[in-house]
């Protein structure tokens, strides 16, 4: 098959590639920001921005039998290429998020209701949140006219690079506890029950959608079945942080998660995400792609940690998170941290301002 691959060097991306590479029998190609050599013969990396759509058209010049798309759009964006993807495929995989789901009181199928349609949020309905935004373009597919798509709605995934914890990257809760600071947690959110998969995982559960026809024109979660409370997540952190720095993973819990979400800016995330269960059942993905395992969490979680642990290497920390937690802690981050001046005045005004207005602070 010749598969193209639109913005496959993210966590599930590389991992696809290399499932679809490894057997030898497809053609792939994937488009990627900069220059990458491939490790496989038939494998080769155009650098190029696929948001661009002359470069977009460019690449579909030539037909692919499938276009596995991880690009993240605005609506009116995916609106202006849809016909344009689905016309030079046999089969377009498009990367969804189970954040579209509303909540369920028991576990989530594929048919159970979405945000878009039973939210009565009408301020929360005017934005272009993820969620919302996810969903309307899974509508865009279904009001085509074509059934060769397949919409993948995968959850939370997790690998060596990503480890989550509620709605914190690594960057701010595992930064913080290898510079022996206290990581602000809500309680609200530690009790609520969460899915968390192995990335590797669900790329190999969309490489057994691609070609098949069970997908075709439907849409699948592709997560565990097993759920597990974000505290017993922060107890395996705990366990692992110990046994391999031998320091103390420093906890506080609070009981009102609104300060925090007003800090991060993921208000939408939190109220419709991270505060409620999130429990799936998967059998209809079991159903069309047939036997695939998941890694248990309480292994996968750990194993990753470790690895992270032996190397450890961040992205940008999130100045304002970091700055909000430090003030309420009466912790503090050397500004030596910090590279340029912009980054060291932000966090400094984020620490060091009256309480009373540092959300209002944090805002520039």
């Amino acid at each position: 098959m010749k598969i193209l691959v639109l913005g496959g060097t993210g966590a599930m991306g590389v991992d696809l590639v290399k499932i679809l590479a490894g057997g030898g029998t497809h053609l792939i190609t994937v488009t990627s920001r900069s220059e990458r050599k491939s490790e496989f013969n038939n494998v080769r990396y155009v650098k190029g921005n696929a948001h661009d759509t002359a470069f977009l058209k460019t690449l579909l010049a030539e037909r692919y039998d499938a276009i596995v798309d991880f690009m993240v759009y605005h609506t009116e964006e995916f609106k202006s290429r849809r016909d344009l993807l689905l016309n030079s495929t046999n089969q377009y995989l498009f990367l969804s998020s189970s954040r579209v789901y509303a909540d369920s009181k028991t576990p989530i199928t594929e048919d159970s209701p979405r945000l878009l349609d039973v939210t009565t949020d009408r301020e929360y309905l005017k934005t272009d949140e993820y969620a919302l935004t996810k969903a309307r373009q899974e509508n865009l597919l279904c009001e085509s006219g074509k059934t060769n798509w397949t919409i993948i709605r995968p959850y939370i995934t997790y690998s060596n690079q990503r480890l989550q914890l509620g709605v914190y990257e690594k960057e701010l809760w595992l930064y913080r506890a290898l510079h022996d600071k206290t990581t602000v947690f809500p309680e609200a959110i530690a009790e609520k029950y969460t899915t968390m998969t192995l990335g590797a995982d669900v790329a190999m559960g969309i490489s057994k959608l691609i070609g098949n026809e069970k997908a075709m024109g439907e849409a699948f979660h592709i997560a565990t079945d097993k759920a597990i409370k974000w505290d017993d997540v922060l107890a395996i952190y705990k366990r692992v942080f110990k046994d391999v720095t031998g320091n103390e993973f420093k906890i506080m819990y609070v009981d009102d998660p609104k300060p925090i979400y007003e800090v991060m800016g993921n208000k939408h995330q939190v109220i419709y995400d991270r505060l409620l269960d999130r429990i799936f059942d998967n059998s209809k993905f079991l159903r069309a792609a047939g036997e695939c395992k998941f890694e248990s969490l309480e292994t996968g979680l750990e194993r990753c940690l470790r690895e992270f642990l032996e190397k450890p290497a961040f992205r940008e920390a999130p100045l304002k998170a970091l700055a909000y937690m430090d003030k309420i802690m009466g912790e503090r981050t050397s500004l030596s941290n910090f590279g340029g001046i912009k980054l060291k005045i932000k966090y400094a005004i984020g620490r060091y301002a009256p309480y009373f207005k540092l959300i209002q602070m944090l805002r520039i």
